[in-house]
């Protein structure tokens, strides 16, 4: 049995001589965290008053308490050009502590990690980071835009396409899919705006034959140049055009039962596969969650029972883990201080790399797809077999999904559940 030092009563060789500690060796009798303070004190110092910068004491309090002090040195070690040196330059006042110095700055990781990270201790205003980086991106991409163009994709992107992503922003909906998607939006205003201007006319002129002409010419649904159209129509831009809708296709399954449960087997049981991605994977194929929706779960919406059962809330109705999942689950709950910064536990259930935000969905699909899992495919296949289980005003409570799609995927599975609503009334 391997214990410390001190518990076995002799003088420890590795023991930091400054606070006697023996975990996390670092050097030459000291401990990373005492080398991690002092260096963390040596860039925070107002030189004015010889003390932590008060503005920037939640930063030091911050980084010298997480779990793992040797990933904080790295950081101050390796980056020292980007986020520690602009710390200092704070600290010194040579810049102000604002959002307005970082948009000053290049768009970068290393300077959008230490802008959430301010944000996420409360050191700066709460603002959402992909929003930001619209910002300078749209005044990238109409750059070389004539004037008139450049104008109109502006009003676009800053009325129509802005609005839609702060709302998603506050309501915790706003993923990186729902910003690329944003970000296609406008270029093909821009692209379709390019096309009408070799046509002498302009989305202010065009009329519906240009519009369907373009359709012919790209060969493709004019499904991202949808909101174009409608906000040219509502802002009373251009009040000719017009987008048929598509017909709304009926949900399928691609995904037999048998597969499925091929793959709640493995990730029950395969010790491989990252914890986090297998709890995701279970809550997809065994109670259809979309990944958009697992990433962004809140501690608070998980219960741990005085029994060790774990529940869950997708929607209202708390739902019981079964065996094996509850096991993973706690565990995961159990070790969430394991994280290398303390800001990251902003109450996500699986906090992601950037402080304050929690895991993206492409982290956990691309590990899923790897084994051979498919999350939308196998999403599909649990609604099928849970609406044949289930009345669908059941099903749309306890997993959090619409009336009109738990209806959808009732139908799809040919029970007739009419009579559930007066059976539960009586």
């Amino acid at each position: 049995m391997i214990v410390c030092a001190s518990c076995a009563g002799v003088a420890s060789i590795f023991a930091c001589y400054e606070c006697g500690r023996e975990d996390h060796p670092y050097g030459f009798s000291r401990c990373a965290r005492c080398f991690l303070r002092e260096r963390l004190a040596e860039l925070l110092t107002d030189p004015t008053t010889g003390q932590i910068h008060q503005r920037l004491r939640p930063v030091f309090d911050d980084l010298a308490n997480v779990q793992r002090p040797q990933t904080v040195l790295w950081w101050l070690r390796k980056k020292p050009g980007a986020g520690p040196q602009l710390l200092r330059d704070m600290a010194c006042g040579a810049r102000d502590i604002s959002h307005d110095t970082f948009r000053d700055l290049p768009s970068n990781r290393a300077h959008d990690y230490l802008r959430s990270l301010l944000v996420a201790i409360g050191v700066l205003a709460p603002i959402d980071i992909r929003i930001e980086r619209m910002l300078p991106w749209i005044e990238d991409v109409v750059a070389g835009l004539p004037t008139d163009d450049a104008a109109l994709i502006r009003r676009f992107a800053h009325w129509h396409v802005l609005r839609h992503m702060r709302t998603a922003s506050h309501e915790d909906r706003l993923t990186k899919s729902m910003t690329d998607a944003c970000r296609r939006r406008v270029r093909v205003a821009i692209e379709l705006s390019a096309f009408l201007r070799t046509h002498d006319a302009s989305p202010a002129t065009a009329t519906q034959d240009m519009l369907e002409h373009y359709q012919a010419l790209i060969r493709r649904p004019l499904t991202h140049e949808y909101a174009f159209i409608v906000w040219l129509r509502q802002s009373r831009i251009n009040t000719t055009l017009s987008i048929t809708d598509a017909p709304r296709t009926p949900p399928s399954v691609t995904i037999s039962d048998a597969q499925r449960w091929d793959a709640v087997e493995r990730l029950l049981h395969d010790n491989t596969v990252r914890r986090y991605t297998r709890i995701a994977g279970l809550l997809t194929l065994l109670f259809a969650q979309p990944l958009s929706r697992i990433v962004a779960l809140r501690t608070v919406q998980v219960t741990v029972n005085g029994d060790n059962t774990v529940n869950v809330a997708f929607g209202a109705t708390p739902v019981q883990m079964p065996p094996l999942l509850d096991d993973l689950i706690r565990q995961h709950v159990e070790h969430q201080g394991e994280g290398p910064y303390a800001s990251r536990h902003a109450g996500w259930l699986f906090p992601g790399g950037m402080p304050g935000y929690h895991l993206t969905t492409e982290n956990i699909r691309s590990q899923l797809v790897a084994i051979g899992i498919k999350p939308y495919e196998n999403r599909k296949a649990a609604l099928f077999q849970l609406a044949g289980d289930m009345p669908a005003p059941v099903l749309a409570e306890l997993l959090g999904i619409t009336s009109k799609n738990a209806a959808d995927w009732a139908q799809l599975a040919a029970r007739d559940w009419t009579h559930y609503v007066a059976e539960r009334a009586r």
